[in-house]
């Protein structure tokens, strides 16, 4: 399996190890665009890998703040209570850069910067880049992807 972003698309697209498109998804990117800076909340490009995978089992909709369930579930009305919350939900892959001095170690290490493949809320939406930096995907696709990689995947982002 193989993983590739585009910044441009919105586009999540899994495929198998001949190359072949398994499904794609509509995902929504950095507000700031792409790039490898920490601090700059912006996408990360290059070549990463899924370092790990977080929440297996978690109901839909759990909330992770550091990596770890919060013990919250979220809904409309804990929205209304943290409306400027970056909502991460339901399950995590962590990525982590592949090629030193562009997407890892130093000041632009994606694993550093706490790049993730995660749900988001409905109401926020996919098909816009409106992240913090994250890959952002509706919690159903999130739970599908999920299910169908494993540790080691290769995720290549694409600009």
């Amino acid at each position: 399996m193989k993983i590739i972003v585009s910044i441009p698309q919105q586009k999540l697209d899994l495929l198998d190890d001949a190359g072949r498109l398994v499904k794609s998804y509509v995902v929504a990117t950095a507000r700031n665009g792409a790039g490898e800076e920490s601090g700059s909340h912006c996408t990360p490009r290059g070549r990463h890998i899924i370092r790990a995978k977080i929440g297996a089992g978690l109901p839909v909709n759990t909330v992770f703040v550091k990596r770890r369930p919060t013990g919250e579930i979220y809904n409309e009305a804990l929205h209304r209570q943290h409306p400027s919350r970056d909502w991460i939900l339901t399950r995590i892959l962590w990525l982590s850069g592949c090629e030193p001095g562009y997407n890892r170690l130093g000041s632009c290490d994606t694993m550093r910067r706490y790049i993730y493949i995660h749900g988001t809320p409905p109401e926020r939406g996919v098909g816009k880049p409106k992240s913090h930096g994250c890959i952002n995907m509706l919690n159903e696709d999130m739970l599908d992807l999920f299910e169908r990689v494993e540790v080691g995947v290769a995720v290549e982002v694409i600009a």
